[in-house]
């Protein structure tokens, strides 16, 4: 049976691409281009195949992110890791077995079909051979293209597709030797950078006299208004770094909004307007109905990755060697050699992890400062490490939002209309896009090189502002509008979930504004306008999991319970939360449900670890976080001035995971953002009788609202 290729395949056809036996030491090698950002995937991965190969998986080694040897499979990005990656080494590791055994066959004149495999034994009619892999797999030309057409095996026949296979990845972790931070190059130097909390500034002057007398000073180093400092320490580094710091003259060129409301300033700035007529556009008016309006907002927020960026490079023999965190390391690697002048091919980019990493962070930025400082000062390994203040004030932000909609309820109350307008910047800036390095330092430089003219990715995609703002309810007559601000006051790009963690919290919150009005439970109100049968499974078992008993509960009391829902990007997983809220001093979540259905589970533990971080991660996003600015600088630079969720405010949390083994294993890294914004905006709302529109929820807020 021929399947459909996924992207991956199509772009690296060939199935020495994605593996290969070494004979000699019994061991195969697997080349992924996907790449371990804590999300379990390379786990995932070697799971997949040691499944479709019939081997162990202590018979495997993966090599991921390397651009001398793994596949260039673009982004790690979007939860695509297994859905894509997973899948297509998944068809490469069947049609391997496939060949294996036809090459068997011809050893044991026996028909393939009565071969099967079991730890690399090939057995005939069930009975042992005295024949494996590693004694035909010489015989094997790998060297072709992946057809989609080799079965797979089932399932069920080893028991380890579903397992919670331990993770590759942590041994390294936990030994201090798993990070970017970690490793130390023979003859390292250190390096960093010199920048404003101030976007778009440019130096006027600097005094470097005294930085470069400091003993272990090797350079100081600079280039329009790049600035940095390198020395044998990381402690020498970072000591000049701070007095050049203080001895910088900068111009500040930005406008930056202040303290003013996300809602008034961004729809105030220009647009580029799109309409989308989704659906019922030649339907007649609706009559006799309600209709209801609100307006939803996010701030900007920043990745605020626990551990800064970090980057190291080495040129050496006329080749550069870069080691990052990126998730794109192939686009990375293009752009440095584009910008440095050097071939594609005297650029290798290593991926190594970085200790928080879910979207376009300063990964980039930081490998391709210690690739210039490389460039520069050859033949010593360069290690640039990022400070908090960097990374708070220089990575790339996730773009403010605005969301205003409106809906009509007709008279037996479910929805009939619904319009969406959607205000916010890009959503996708990284290395490479629309024909620009993107990079912080290339903007820098004097002359600038320019940052790629600010464009979304394609609705029809994913979409970024516009992504999960189409939801999976049955509304006869729905209209989309988009309002893409191009001109953003600062740096946005990815981050995860891209817009739709702001669609899906007004979109869910609504839900629950309009179920409240037709004076229905909102769990039967989203079962009355659902017909897809695995959004209402998802939804039903969420409520199951919590003993939902919405007419049991008072409003005001300060104590609730509140649902959200969304199936991630409108194709990939379905996700269902409730979030139980406690209102005291301030606002607390004590528990957390979940119930996941992203068909095909490949490790049971890795994807609840998933959930479970991104549960958190919007709780942090929801309850706290948020960037300020005065009018020219970025304030919020340190924990005290963006706080983040600490460990004493992690609620109980329980997943439930609907496995589908007949479904395809769909993307999960990101869907629970959405639904637990909303599930706690909706605990909020009924624990207080109020509602709070715009995020952060916090206790100020509430305190407005509830004055109102």
């Amino acid at each position: 049976m021929s399947r459909p290729l996924p992207k991956s395949l199509n772009v690296n056809p060939f199935l020495d691409s994605w593996l290969r036996f070494d004979c000699a030491k019994r061991r195969v090698h697997l080349f992924s281009g996907k790449v371990e950002i804590g999300q379990g995937a390379m786990t995932a991965i070697a799971q997949i195949a040691a499944h479709e190969l019939a081997l162990s998986m202590r018979e495997l080694d993966i090599v991921s992110g390397c651009t001398e040897r793994a596949p260039n499979e673009g982004l790690t990005s979007g939860s695509y890791s297994v859905e894509v990656g997973g899948t297509s080494m998944r068809m490469a590791c069947a049609q391997a077995r496939t060949l294996l055994i036809a090459a068997a066959s011809r050893q044991l004149a026996t028909a393939p079909e009565h071969i099967t495999v079991a730890d690399g034994m090939f057995l005939v009619r069930a009975k042992p051979s005295n024949l494996s892999y590693w004694d035909v797999a010489g015989e094997v030309d790998f060297h072709q293209p992946v057809t989609g057409e080799a079965p797979f095996r089932a399932i069920n026949a080893d028991g380890l597709i579903g397992k919670p296979v331990p993770r590759l990845d942590l041994p390294a972790k936990l030994a201090g030797s798993g990070f970017i931070h970690d490793l130390a190059l023979k003859d390292m130097v250190h390096a960093r950078v010199i920048r404003p909390c101030s976007p778009k500034a440019r130096i006027l002057s600097v005094n470097d006299v005294a930085a470069r007398a400091r003993p272990g000073v090797i350079a100081v180093i600079r280039a329009g208004s790049f600035l940095a400092v390198v020395a044998k320490t990381e402690e020498g580094a970072l000591s000049a770094a701070k007095e050049l710091s203080v001895l910088t003259v900068w111009k500040e060129n930005a406008r930056l909004p202040g303290g003013s409301p996300v809602t008034e300033w961004l729809p105030a700035l220009p647009t580029q307007d799109e309409i989308f007529e989704i659906r019922g556009a030649d339907l007649p008016p609706v009559t006799g109905g309600r209709k209801f309006s609100a307006t939803f907002s996010r701030p900007v927020l920043a990745h605020a990755s626990i551990g800064p960026s970090c980057g190291l490079a080495l040129l050496e023999n006329g080749g550069l060697t870069v080691w990052t965190h990126s998730q794109g390391v192939y686009s990375l690697r293009d752009q440095i050699a584009r910008v440095l002048g050097m071939s594609q091919a005297a650029v290798t980019v290593h991926h190594m992890q970085g200790a928080g990493c879910y979207g376009h962070n300063g990964a980039d930025d930081a490998a391709f400062d210690a690739a210039f400082l490389a460039h520069a000062l050859p033949g010593r390994p360069i290690r640039v490490q990022w400070s908090r203040e960097d990374e708070l004030s220089a990575s790339p932000f996730g773009s403010a939002m605005v969301i205003k909609t409106s809906a009509t309820l007709d008279r037996a109350g479910k929805i009939a209309e619904w319009e969406q307008e959607v205000w916010s910047g890009a959503h996708s800036q990284r290395p490479g896009s629309a024909g620009q390095p993107n990079l912080l330092a290339t903007t820098e430089f004097e002359p600038p090189w320019p940052m790629s003219e600010p464009a979304d990715p394609p609705f029809e995609t994913g979409g970024g502002g516009l992504r999960n703002a189409i939801s999976l309810y049955d509304i006869p007559r729905y209209r989309l509008k988009h309002h893409f601000v191009k001109d953003m006051p600062v740096r946005v790009s990815a981050l995860r979930s891209l817009g739709a963690f702001a669609n899906v919290f007004a979109t869910e919150s609504f839900i629950d504004e309009l179920a409240e009005a037709a004076g229905v439970d909102p769990v039967a109100f989203r079962l009355d306008n659902l017909s897809d049968p695995r959004a209402r499974a998802v939804v039903g078992a969420v409520a199951d999991m919590a003993g939902w008993r919405y007419r049991d509960e008072a409003v005001g009391e300060g104590r609730a319970r509140g649902i959200g829902f969304a199936r991630y990007k409108g194709r990939a997983a379905y996700g269902a939360v409730i979030a139980e809220v406690v209102m005291e001093e301030g606002i607390s979540v004590s528990k957390i449900w979940c119930a996941v259905d992203s068909g095909l589970v490949i490790n049971s533990d890795g994807l609840t670890n998933q959930v479970e971080g991104g549960i958190i991660q919007s709780l942090s996003w929801t309850l706290k976080e948020g960037v300020r600015f005065d009018g020219a600088r970025i304030l919020s630079t340190n924990w005290e001035e963006y706080p983040i969720l600490g460990f004493a405010e992690i609620p109980d949390i329980e997943v439930r995971l609907m496995n589908n083994p007949d479904e395809p294993p769909l993307g999960s890294g990101e869907l629970a953002a959405g639904p637990t914004a909303a599930a706690v905006g909706n605990a909020v709302a009924r624990a207080l009788g109020v509602r709070v529109r715009d995020l952060p929820i916090t206790r100020d807020r509430v305190m407005n609202a509830a004055s109102l």
